[in-house]
């Protein structure tokens, strides 16, 4: 699938990621939009997309944002709360917006909401610890 103009992905990076997804991110300045075509193989027996598989979206984008895209360092999640208000369905294009709210030399707190054709579905926050090239 060619996704809308701007977004891209990075296929071969998180194994899981290319699995679960594909996911597609747009990078303009200090911005960053995640998104992905909801399909069958995103639900669940109820034909809504699994919440499972928007944790993972919303951990894709989190850690995106939390290393500005893996320009210098990677990290790993040591913690993640969600909370589900609404459901994404098959066909819909699901979005999610993160933004660091602190950022320390070892954790970076990030929050943020996923939206299914700009209603929110899940809102999340998480700390992930960084992972800092050794010399």
């Amino acid at each position: 699938m060619t996704f809308p103009a701007g977004y891209q992905t990075d296929s071969g990076y998180d194994q899981a990621e290319d699995h679960i997804g594909p996911f597609y991110f747009k990078h303009e300045g200090d911005a960053y939009e995640f998104a992905f075509l909801a399909g069958a193989q995103h639900c669940n027996a109820n034909q809504i997309v699994h919440g499972g598989v928007l944790m993972t979206f919303a951990d894709y984008g989190l850690c995106m944002v939390a290393t500005d895209g893996y320009e210098a360092e990677s990290c790993v999640t040591v913690s993640f709360n969600s909370e589900f208000v609404a459901a994404a369905e098959i066909g819909q294009i699901v979005t999610c917006q993160a933004e660091v709210m602190r950022k320390t030399r070892s954790m970076v707190f990030v929050r943020g909401q996923v939206y299914a054709q700009n209603e929110i579905v899940m809102s999340f926050s998480a700390v992930v610890k960084r992972l800092l090239p050794r010399d």
